[in-house]
């Protein structure tokens, strides 16, 4: 299907606007959050503000990679106001690459330094955690770092979803940047040899520790607590909270240099960037973690301020994802 196409299926939710000065105002948005989250977001949005709000989803299988891309080939003409990623890599990218422009949202504040970029190209809001999954019906003494995983323990019986997309792309780079390329590689070696599983995604290695077919697997908090409203026998253990620390990804929300409708995309982003969107994502089955202390967090999610975070240069981890997708690709025979 081509690009513009599948833009216009996308963008079919939008809901025409009544009256000739509400037709007039439009705002399209890049939207890699998983849309059973963001589409309620982006509707609230249109239905209380007046303004045709019309919105291209990434893929399941692509993730933020295939809008990435998009907004690179579109960066000479862009289609796109604003871009909603739900990982910080390929903002990252885009940033580096110069598709984004600077907007420093009045609306953040209350939003910690560390997850704002000090020019304004980005800014954070509503993280998820990557956790370590297991299956309480068979696991008592669960894993507690990433790296127990290629422990000789777990041989089988680990699943990590493909580490060249999505929020386990981030991981990966983030764990390059943090321990150092000779580390990273001994661990990835390692797992490999300890045959883990490589599957299509996030919700895939959930449903595998779920049903027992895997014991433990890498996961995002969002995943794992489908599975504990449904009652499965599955759950979390934050990663190495005494050493490295728990990954954190936030969403951010960007500009795009040279958007059709600036005005519009500020206004869009302000409200992104609202208490009331951070409560609104927390209390889904999205179960995101406010970066705001006075905004109450997901009931099965612990609060930001109750473990260590791992200390992140979000730029830094990017820079590596193109050069760690191809060693891991190599490693694990991807």
């Amino acid at each position: 299907m081509g690009l513009f196409c599948a833009a216009a299926i996308s963008a079919a939710f939008a809901v025409a606007c009544r009256g000739p000065e509400r037709a007039s105002r439009e705002v399209t948005a890049y939207v890699s959050a998983d849309r059973p989250f963001s589409e309620p977001v982006m509707q609230e949005y249109q239905r209380r503000f007046g303004v045709r709000v019309n919105v291209v989803y990434d893929t399941e299988e692509t993730k933020s990679t295939g809008l990435a891309n998009r907004l690179l080939a579109e960066k000479a003409r862009p289609q796109a106001d604003v871009f909603w990623s739900n990982e910080p890599v390929r903002t990252l990218v885009l940033k580096s690459r110069g598709v984004l422009a600077t907007y420093q949202s009045p609306a953040a504040q209350g939003i910690a330094a560390t997850f704002k970029d000090r020019d304004g190209y980005w800014t954070g809001f509503s993280a998820r955690l990557r956790v370590i999954v297991y299956n309480t019906a068979k696991v008592t003494d669960p894993p507690r770092s990433v790296f127990d995983l290629a422990d000789p323990r777990w041989k089988g019986q680990a699943a990590i979803a493909d580490p060249r997309f999505g929020s386990t792309s981030f991981h990966v780079a983030a764990l390059y940047a943090e321990i150092g390329d000779e580390r990273a590689d001994d661990f990835f070696r390692r797992l490999k040899a300890n045959e883990v599983k490589i599957v299509d995604g996030n919700s895939v290695v959930r449903d595998l520790v779920a049903r027992g077919d895997v014991l433990v697997g890498l996961t995002d908090t969002d995943d794992v607590n489908v599975a504990i409203e449904g009652k499965l026998p599955v759950a979390m253990m934050l990663p190495d909270r005494d050493g490295i620390g728990v990954p954190v990804m936030p969403n951010m929300v960007s500009l795009i240099a040279g958007a059709p409708h600036p005005d519009e995309a500020r206004r869009l982003i302000d409200y992104l960037l609202s208490p009331e969107v951070e409560r609104t994502l927390a209390e889904s089955d999205a179960v995101q973690i406010p970066l705001r202390a006075d905004v109450e967090g997901p009931k099965n999610i612990p609060p930001i301020s109750s473990f260590k975070a791992m200390t992140l240069d979000y730029a830094k981890a990017a820079a590596r994802v193109e050069d760690v997708t191809n060693r891991l690709a190599s490693i694990l025979g991807l």
